[in-house]
């Protein structure tokens, strides 16, 4: 994924102007900073790119998880469901917020499967959180319903999809809250660093107590006077990363669409070959493309396939313990259905930058695997 890609001048001159006036937190010193607020000016920027009301800078993406968790103040020991793939921090963010997180079966979206969530639901039930996997949207209209019959929050994990949206709506804004990453491998990058979203004020006001310690954060009121607001912890941003942020978010659109290029003239050549089927997209137009998966007949060819792959210089994703296995060993269960559609798998990579000679170089790859496996 690609923020990393593209690091340059913009991102160099967003944090000197940071720098030069020496003040990296993100609140107060207002004499010292001259008025220049990256992080709320970071917040306002992405709120308006992905059509939320409100939008609170976090540390990384598992704390934009934590933080949206806590903000909905759920009863604790209560249940969230969550895709048994999915990378662990969604996992653990549950758990951290004193919750049980209860697995589903994913798809051949490689994301949480509509059906599997109502078999999983009970009355301790209080959340569903999808996580829009790998670029790619969820289900959101199917999901959306069910939490609507039942009563039930969603909190979206929109931590591998920025700028991804499901039918014209960007993702991470379909439930109460969303919660986005930037940390170093994510499509925009602010070495580490998170984004909490919301539509309702009160959920906003929760989620910026929280993220730090529980002040409120007035205005004219020094910090050692205000009073505590509710329980919290630190998960704020700091002026270094809403510099960045300020920088690779204006970027954004130009990654995802250079993404799309590269993953539409591989997939255009790669599709002609028999025996192969492509991951379903729920909105191929709304994925940011910072994948192409495929799947085999089962786990040998695919095994095969991607050692050949290795062979000849492409290297497929890693997909299996810190994205399943993991979750697995911490919330139990067992996910036959899941397993299959992973071992079957075959993922690469899309990035920014690549040359015709990458790309025909793995459109050769692919061809020579087949040739081989199928």
């Amino acid at each position: 994924m690609a923020g990393r890609e593209v690091f340059g001048k913009e991102e160099i001159e967003e944090v000197i102007s940071v720098l030069k006036r020496g003040v990296l937190f993100r609140y107060g010193f207002d004499k010292e900073r001259e008025g220049i607020f990256k992080v709320k000016q970071f917040e306002e920027e992405f709120a308006s790119y992905v059509g939320s009301r409100y939008a609170l800078g976090v540390s990384s993406g598992s704390a934009a998880l934590k933080v949206a968790l806590e903000s909905l103040n759920l009863p604790k020991g209560k249940e969230v469901i969550a895709p048994c793939f999915t990378f662990v921090a969604t996992i653990e963010a549950i758990e951290e917020a004193g919750l049980k997180p209860v697995l589903c079966e994913i798809d051949h979206s490689l994301n949480i499967s509509p059906e599997d969530i109502k078999k999983k639901i009970t009355k301790d039930t209080v959340a569903i959180m999808p996580v829009h996997m790998m670029g790619c949207s969820a289900k959101m209209d199917e999901i959306l319903q069910i939490a609507k019959e039942r009563g039930i929050f969603v909190i979206e994990d929109a931590c591998q999809a920025t700028g991804a949206s499901f039918k014209g709506k960007k993702v991470g804004t379909f439930g109460e809250m969303g919660a986005f990453s930037f940390d170093y491998v994510k499509v925009m990058t602010t070495g580490e660093g998170g984004m909490v979203v919301t539509d309702n004020e009160e959920l906003y006001k929760q989620a910026e107590f929280y993220h730090d310690h529980g002040h409120p954060h007035l205005t004219g009121v020094g910090r050692g006077e205000e009073r505590r607001m509710r329980k919290g912890f630190n998960y704020r941003m700091n002026e270094i990363k809403g510099a960045l942020g300020l920088a690779q978010l204006r970027k954004l659109e130009s990654i995802i669409t250079r993404q799309k290029e590269n993953k539409k003239a591989i997939k255009k050549e790669i599709q002609k070959i028999g025996g192969i089927e492509f991951r379903e997209l729920p909105d191929e137009n709304g994925e940011i493309a910072t994948f192409l998966t495929i799947f085999l007949k089962n786990k040998e060819d695919a095994e095969k396939f991607k050692g050949l792959m290795k062979e000849n210089g492409v290297s497929p994703a890693i997909l299996n313990y810190w994205h399943f296995i993991a979750n697995i060993e911490i919330a139990g269960g067992c996910f036959p259905v899941s397993q299959s559609i992973l071992e079957r798998s075959v993922s690469i990579e899309i990035k920014t930058i690549m040359d015709a000679a990458l790309i025909d170089k793995i459109i050769d790859t692919f061809k020579k695997a087949a040739k081989a496996v199928i």
